[in-house]
């Protein structure tokens, strides 16, 4: 009979201290949770930084061929540096440049340069350039 009382003891025992342990462990998830949600943003910045600089390229290529396409015509309507802006999505217009090369030994080059905007204030990621040539128009 001693002997089952003091296993009896025994497990009251330890299932008092697993139930102490476990309050001193109530919230601890939240605070490591806390401590990797840091990491959690960077990569999501990091993430979006590159999904944003991918689409200043594209739109850089974009701008470079209207501008090429509209100085190859004959009869231009308006000037190729507008028609490159104009291809362009408005909120990445502002920060680009589009030089064009007149026709000459048949063909014409633009260059559109553009502003990669950064998620991060105060941080600059540089330029996106891209070019394109076009043949001119004989006419």
């Amino acid at each position: 009979m001693r002997a089952a009382a003091a296993r009896s003891a025994r497990a009251a025992g330890f299932a008092r201290d697993r139930r102490r342990a476990q309050r001193r462990d109530r919230g601890s998830a939240s605070i490591e949770f806390l401590g990797f949600l840091p990491v959690l943003i960077l990569v999501a910045l990091a993430a979006v930084q590159l999904g944003l600089a991918a689409y200043t390229v594209q739109q850089a290529g974009t701008a470079a061929r209207a501008a090429a396409r509209t100085a190859s015509l004959d009869e231009v309507k308006t000037s190729p540096a507008a028609a490159g802006l104009a291809a362009m999505s408005g909120w990445l217009a502002d920060g680009t440049d589009v030089g064009v090369t007149p026709c000459g030994d048949g063909q014409t080059r633009a260059t559109a340069t553009v502003d990669i905007p950064s998620v991060i204030p105060g941080v600059s990621f540089g330029n996106a350039k891209r070019s394109a040539t076009m043949p001119c128009d004989d006419g």
